[in-house]
C-alpha cells in the first residue's frame, strides 16, 4: 500500500483498504469493483474525499462473490443470494441453479455424444454414415430427401 492510502480513516477505523489494494488483493482490475459496486454488491465506505475504502466486510464479500463466479452463477444470481438473510431464499435460488446447471450439463453431454458417435463412424467422412443421414433425415422429416452439402 502507498504511504498516502492511510490505514486509518477519519473517526480511527482501522484495517481500511483502497480501491487499488483490494484489486490487488484478488487479482482483479478496479474496473471490475467498481461495476460490482454499481450493481449494487459492493457498498464500500467513502473517506472525507470520497475515495472508497473497503473493510474486512468487503474482502469477505469479494471472496463471496468471486466463489460464486467461479461455480457459474451470474452477478444478478449473486445479488440475490446475498441480499437476502433468508436461508430458505438462498435454498430456492440455488436449487434454481442447480436444476439450470443439470439443464446445462445434459445438453453439453448430449453435444459431446454427437461428436464422438461421428469420430467413432467406420466412414472416413462422417457426412457419408448411414446413422449420421438417418439423424439427418429424422430432424428434416420423413418426406424430405437430404443432402449432405458438408
Amino acid at each position: 500500500m502507498k504511504s498516502s492510502e492511510s490505514k486509518t480513516l477519519v473517526g480511527g477505523e482501522r484495517g481500511l483498504m483502497s480501491i487499488g489494494a483490494l484489486a490487488e488483493r484478488f487479482g482483479l482490475a478496479t474496473h471490475v469493483l467498481r461495476h460490482w459496486e454499481a450493481m449494487g454488491l459492493l457498498a464500500p465506505a467513502r473517506d472525507a474525499a470520497g475515495r472508497r475504502r473497503y473493510r474486512t466486510a468487503d474482502l469477505t464479500r469479494v471472496a463471496v462473490i468471486l466463489r460464486g463466479k467461479e461455480a457459474g452463477l451470474s452477478l444478478d444470481t449473486i445479488r440475490a443470494l446475498v441480499a437476502t438473510a433468508d436461508a430458505g431464499q438462498r435454498r430456492n435460488i440455488l436449487c434454481e441453479e442447480a436444476d439450470a446447471l443439470r439443464s446445462r450439463i445434459a445438453a453439453a453431454q448430449a453435444s459431446l455424444e454427437l461428436v464422438e458417435c461421428a469420430l467413432d463412424c467406420a466412414q472416413e467422412d462422417f457426412t457419408r454414415c448411414a446413422h449420421f443421414r438417418q439423424v439427418v433425415r429424422d430432424r428434416v422429416g420423413t418426406e424430405a430427401v437430404v443432402h449432405t452439402p458438408l
